[in-house]
């Protein structure tokens, strides 16, 4: 089963698809992390985020292995792998990997902003999650500062609103959801609540199938 999670940063949708996976035992893959480490490629190399062959090459030649690297998850590479997802042709680069990802045996969960819509259109189940702005700011601001970084959650709210104009704007694999996508608001659910919610979705889908 391929199961596709969508929406914008910050709205819940990381956690709550890695414990999605670990329920049904399926693999799980935050597509995030791969446009975070373009976008760390190129930094380290001091290289134009906007330069789209250093950027093409860098998602060529992405190791896995070095998916688990703390940097990645800082607020400076995610700001940067919001402009470096705008490059179709990188998309285009990190299509085929998540692709064979979501063929995995016996199942994958992946997250990001257009598994349902262009990475995996043929997903059994599609959850887009969304949160309210503020809520989405002062989770992101939590998140850093329990990892030592100082951050202003006023700032970090423009930010957001930012990466979200920034991503349904785009003229590749803009932020929406899909037209069969169920819509799970993430504003008032704790995890626990947001992943009940995110199996009963799941479990519904299951039914229906095994009714036909």
């Amino acid at each position: 089963m391929k199961i596709a999670i969508d929406g914008p940063a910050a709205s819940g949708k990381g956690t709550l698809a890695k414990r999605l996976a670990a329920h049904y035992g399926y693999h799980h893959l935050d597509t995030g992390i791969l446009y975070r480490a373009v976008a760390q490629a190129l930094l380290g190399a001091g290289a134009e985020l906007t330069n789209e062959a250093r950027a093409v090459a860098a998602a060529q030649a992405l190791d896995p292995a070095r998916f688990d690297d703390p940097a990645l998850k800082s607020q400076a590479t995610g700001d940067a792998a919001s402009v470096v997802s705008a490059i179709p042709a990188v998309r285009e680069a990190l299509t085929a990997f998540q692709r064979d990802f979501a063929a995995r045996p016996p199942g994958a969960v992946l997250d990001g902003r257009d598994i349902g819509t262009v990475i995996c259109p043929d997903a059994e189940v599609k959850i887009f999650v969304v949160a309210d702005p503020a809520v989405r700011a002062r989770r992101r601001t939590l998140e850093a500062r329990a990892r030592g970084e100082a951050a202003d959650e006023t700032a970090v709210l423009a930010d957001i609103l930012r990466r979200d104009e920034r991503d349904r704007s785009r003229a590749t694999a803009p932020l929406q959801r899909a037209a069969d996508a169920l819509l799970l608001d993430n504003t008032h659910l704790d995890i626990e609540g947001g992943v009940r919610a995110a199996i009963a979705i799941v479990e519904a889908a299951r039914a229906g199938r095994s009714r036909v």
